[in-house]
């Protein structure tokens, strides 16, 4: 139980946390698309908890639930930025390491 105090710990509780709302949040707004006048998530929003770790969960679910994946700055976006997430940790690992 003591792990979960140390960085490290916390990070990673973090990262799965932000992934899984990330993922909950694309099926979520797919299904609100086929009602008609129900609340949508704004796209700001889909890519500001991608940007903020949540990329791996918000490309896994846009492909499992088949949303968002006609938008040219999804389908380029949330790939972008999970790159960009796993170079930065490749970084920090090598450096910290």
């Amino acid at each position: 139980m003591e792990w979960f105090l140390t960085l490290p710990g916390l990070i990673t509780v973090y990262i799965v946390l932000v992934n899984l709302f990330a993922f909950l949040q694309m099926g979520w707004d797919k299904r609100q698309s086929k009602r008609p006048e129900a609340r949508r998530v704004p796209e700001k929003r889909l890519f500001m908890t991608a940007a903020l770790g949540g990329s791996l969960g918000a490309v896994l679910g846009m492909f499992r639930f088949r949303h968002k994946t006609k938008h040219w700055k999804f389908r380029l976006g949330l790939p972008l930025i999970l790159v960009g997430h796993v170079v930065l940790a490749g970084f920090l690992w090598y450096q910290l390491g």
